[in-house]
């Protein structure tokens, strides 16, 4: 059985189409993905994220806990600011991939991801044992509404005499919201400008009235799965499950920037990572481009157009709204840039290499 978020009834009066999403009831699209989609590349979108865990972390040793738990250098984030990083397991592969927000010098929120949080929190719990820190899942009593797109500034401005123009990307700050209490962040999952906004789960559907009612001279649109989807891979971000699993670690993903070996003290998986650092993986995350219309899936098998032979395997792929034409991500053997094709049901369709991401939005 499905959960619903605290906008269930909000979906269902909206049309929208919903689905199952890692256990929970999520809607899909409310009417034409590609509007969606381009509302929030041309004006804003406006999505319910409230799957998504918050795990709080708090004490006096917090961010030394959240150090050693984690691959990043969390202590040393300031007040107010966010990072992007992840879990991983002894043998240095992903467990998720998180946002960390440090709300005060003692006080973190770890938002993971909806498939995950129970795990994730889990994980915190045992790995702080042994500092003077708290791990709670509130997960439950929050809602978490975005609004992305180039307008987003505009709308989130109509409700807040927050400085929204000094929050800077990956930075939050507490503030109302159109009269509720609200952790503003500016952070997002599309390529474009936006905020995100934790509420308390009582607020969620008065708050989205007022962002509605306050966006409609911007052309603001609900956005479903359908439209993050598209989004998130015109802009080269990774998804658990597809781009990132428990047996890839953050170096197969091109993402060893985000393991940090300079942090005092050690820290889970690390052992099993250091190695790792200097050597090149055996395959690497790259960008295609279809030159047919065939989309590539997730799954699908890479391979050289010429014999068949199998050089990768693609991890995520739709028909791109903002390019006209179908993309992918996908897994290729290291060494291996042209004369490929994606096998879609034992045909070659050609594709072209292209290096992450597919769309940059303009500043």
């Amino acid at each position: 059985m499905s959960r619903p978020t605290p906008l269930r009834g909000v979906h269902e009066a909206l049309g929208a189409t919903l689905t199952d999403f890692a256990g929970w009831l999520m809607p899909l699209r409310y009417g034409s993905e590609s509007a969606e989609h381009k509302a929030v590349r041309q004006a804003a979108g406006l999505f319910d994220l409230s799957h998504m865990g918050e795990i709080f972390v708090t004490g006096p040793q917090a961010g030394e806990a959240l150090d050693h738990a984690l691959v990043g250098h969390i202590s040393a984030l300031e007040p107010g600011r966010a990072r992007y990083t992840m879990i991983v397991d002894s043998r240095g592969c992903v467990l998720d991939d998180l946002i960390v927000y440090r709300l005060a010098g003692d006080e973190f929120m770890v938002v993971a991801n909806a498939s995950n949080y129970p795990r994730v929190a889990a994980e915190l719990t045992e790995r702080s044992g042994a500092f003077d820190a708290a791990v709670e899942d509130r997960s439950e009593q929050y809602a978490l509404i975005a609004v992305q797109g180039p307008r987003s500034r505009d709308i989130v401005g109509e409700l807040t005499e927050a400085d929204l123009d000094g929050l800077k990307y990956y930075a939050g700050l507490p503030a109302t919201v159109a009269g509720y209490q609200a952790l503003i962040a500016r952070t997002g999952y599309t390529g474009e400008d936006g905020f995100e906004l934790f509420v308390a789960a009582a607020d969620a559907e008065p708050l989205w009235a007022a962002l509605t009612k306050a966006g409609e001279p911007y052309g603001l649109l609900p956005a479903g799965l359908s439209a993050r989807d598209t989004l998130r891979l015109e802009a080269g971000m990774p998804l658990y499950g597809n781009e990132l699993s428990a047996e890839l670690t953050p170096f197969d993903a091109g993402l060893g920037r985000v393991v940090r070996f300079d942090k005092p003290g050690d820290f889970v998986g690390r052992a099993a990572l250091e190695p790792l650092r200097d050597v090149p993986p055996t395959r690497r995350l790259v960008g295609l481009i279809a030159t047919g219309r065939r989309v590539p899936r997730h799954g699908y098998p890479v391979v050289l157009a010429d014999d068949g032979s199998v050089v990768g395997e693609v991890t995520s792929g739709a028909p791109s709204p903002s390019l006209g034409r179908p993309i992918a991500m996908a897994y290729v053997d290291n060494g291996v840039s042209t004369g490929l094709a994606v096998d879609i049901r034992g045909s070659r369709e050609p594709v072209e290499v292209v290096e992450l991401p597919f769309y940059r939005r303009k500043k």
